[in-house]
């Protein structure tokens, strides 16, 4: 990954943070591109990292600017990482239209419009990627998981989708599909659970590199399970 240029959305969350932070223990040239406004303290900094706080990826004009820094900043982009992305549990009964259409927005439509805007750099790169994050939550949803299980199944067609569209261009599309992912906000939510069990961030950033490498040049349009013991 030394000297690639990645584009990182979602980039000051835990996942993101903590994929930057390997990104960059990699050599790679970041762009962090989060909706909050400033990057958490110990995410990566200096010459080689551009960080763009918030940029609403919902709106295709401002996915648009935020990628077109990247390229003025450094001259090319290799890698798109979506991370940017939302979770709600919700009842269908007892819920609302508007957990759909906001997961739906927050999860499908920020990768659709970051991908949009990168697809004419990354064709013009010896080894564009893209790399999504979906969810195992989506080929079985369990009770509460209906909004965010139909969002991440967008996130995994729309993964597919863009494989087959790029392909020729040799620019590869995947996604992961992590289980629950050992954040703070979950072990909060779940406090009887064993968060041993679950996928820790820099395990799940690993495979995310992987995939964005020049190594993972034969795959695309995978739908990679990353479930820890889940």
């Amino acid at each position: 990954m030394s000297d690639r240029v990645v584009a990182i959305t979602g980039a000051f969350g835990v996942l993101g943070a903590a994929v930057a932070r390997a990104a960059a223990a990699q050599g790679c040239w970041l762009a962090l591109i989060d909706y909050a406004p400033e990057a958490p303290a110990g995410a990566p900094s200096g010459t080689d990292v551009l960080a763009l706080g918030g940029v609403d990826l919902t709106d295709a004009v401002q996915a648009g600017a935020a990628i077109d820094a990247v390229v003025d900043r450094f001259g090319r982009l290799d890698a798109l990482l979506n991370i940017a992305g939302g979770f709600r549990w919700e009842t269908v009964a007892g819920g609302s239209s508007e957990s759909w259409y906001g997961l739906y927005r927050l999860n499908v439509l920020t990768a659709a419009n970051a991908s949009r805007a990168a697809i004419p750099h990354l064709k013009r790169s010896a080894a564009g990627r893209v790399v999504n994050v979906g969810s195992a939550a989506a080929l079985k949803a369990s009770l509460g998981m209906g909004a965010y299980a139909a969002a991440k199944a967008g996130v995994h067609s729309l993964t597919q989708a863009l494989a087959e569209e790029l392909k020729a261009d040799g620019v590869t599309v995947n996604a992961v599909l992590p289980s629950i992912i050992d954040t703070p906000a979950n072990r909060a939510d779940m406090p009887d659970a064993d968060p041993a069990a679950w996928v820790a961030p820099d395990d799940l950033a690993a495979v995310i590199l992987f995939l964005a490498s020049e190594a993972a040049t034969a795959v695309t349009g995978a739908l990679v399970p990353v479930t820890g013991r889940v």
